[in-house]
């Protein structure tokens, strides 16, 4: 059999593949170390990259809304850039003023609970009394080790507090690691979003000098499908977060529940994790109220399942699901998969990229089935 030219290149492409795959699998713990040493060495500029990306979003819509003209051209994008971080800071900073009295006010209500608590300890105590003869008797027939046990005591105590000294010392350097990575990454950020243009520009460039053309053609498809999802799910589940506090805010206001802004920040801050954010903020919520007054707290968890209803059927699909595209039990699936792998970024992340797979898979079986000439009425629902 003769072998033409790109024959004979495809076999030992797909020789040395198997070589390179046999090696990976015999080395898995170097491979391991070395992409291990390869993410923290590019840890700040992925921290950089999802930054700009997320910052990207409103200050897009920023800048769209400032004049444009000569005087206008070399400006736009700096005060676009300034006034997008003076609107996320006036946000965390919003949080932070409303979530940090409700919380004193809250710590006070428990501290206030303590004396009754120590009255209720007491009455248990004069219970327990009663039982003190019958505890001497039985305690009068056990012999204890007295040497040994100050001894295992000991030892407990010094192995306790060398560990807890050794971990002081990683916190306290993983702290001024991950400080650094994000200065290092938002300082990275601002320089990607004041020339992405220019950056865009030349990864087109460098994608067409590498790839095939239409290699090069479809991974620009795939990445600018990944941008409008990624973007879309962003935008979307922010304002979702915002309307799902503002429902909390008001409807806690009308019944008279204490902490009514409180929770709602809250919830709108816990809403940002896809499906089991607005449960983490409901328990918050419960607990802070359950303080000044349980029975108020029934209530508003009977509020908050009737709320989320409302919010999930009527709400999210408009807001979120239709600017996603993907359906409830892929986001579900996505949501556990991400929270295992990676845990609250896993969640927020794993939804558009699945989207984005989906949307993929979906077009990659439509365009066999139209090869295939495969009829619709074999496929579509009787």
């Amino acid at each position: 059999m003769d072998w033409n030219r790109d024959q004979i290149k495809q076999r030992l492409l797909v020789v040395c593949g198997g070589v390179a795959f046999f090696c990976a699998l015999q080395n898995l713990s170097f491979l391991a170390g070395l992409l291990g040493w390869v993410f923290s060495v590019l840890s700040p500029f992925l921290v950089g990259g999802a930054i700009a990306f997320i910052l990207n979003v409103p200050m897009r819509a920023i800048e769209s809304l400032l004049p444009s003209g000569k005087r206008w051209n070399a400006l736009r994008r700096p005060l676009a850039l300034v006034l997008t971080l003076a609107a996320m800071t006036g946000v965390v900073t919003l949080a932070v003023g409303v979530i940090s009295p409700g919380v004193g006010e809250a710590i006070r209500s428990v501290a206030s609970q303590i004396p009754k608590a120590i009255q209720r300890l007491e009455s248990q105590m004069a219970v327990l009394e009663s039982w003190l003869p019958q505890l001497e008797a039985l305690l009068g027939e056990v012999r204890f080790d007295w040497k040994a046990l100050s001894e295992k005591a000991i030892t407990l105590v010094r192995d306790w507090g060398g560990g807890l000294v050794s971990s002081g010392g990683v916190l306290i350097g993983g702290v001024v690691s991950g400080v650094s990575i994000f200065v290092i990454g938002l300082i990275f950020s601002f320089y990607v979003l004041l020339q992405k243009e220019r950056l865009s520009r030349q990864g087109r460039q460098v994608l067409y000098a590498l790839l095939p053309e239409p290699w090069a053609d479809q991974t620009l498809r795939v990445l600018r499908l990944s941008n409008r999802t990624f973007s879309s799910f962003l935008s979307g589940q922010c304002v979702e977060a915002v309307i799902l506090g503002s429902l909390f805010v008001v409807a806690m206001t009308i019944f008279r529940m204490p902490y009514a802004l409180l929770v709602g920040v809250l919830i709108a801050l816990t809403a940002l994790i896809p499906v089991v954010g607005a449960f983490i903020g409901c328990i918050v919520g419960a607990l802070l109220i359950a303080v000044t007054n349980p029975w108020q707290a029934l209530w508003f968890i009977a509020m908050f399942l009737v709320i989320q209803q409302i919010e999930g059927n009527l709400i999210y699909p408009h807001v979120v699901g239709n600017s996603v595209g993907l359906p409830s039990i892929w986001v579900l699936a996505a949501v556990t998969l991400g929270g295992k792998l990676m845990g609250v970024a896993g969640m927020l992340f794993f939804i558009p990229l699945c989207s984005v797979f989906y949307a993929l898979f979906r077009g990659f079986v439509k365009a066999r089935l139209k090869t295939r000439k495969v009829p619709a009425k074999k496929w579509r629902d009787p």
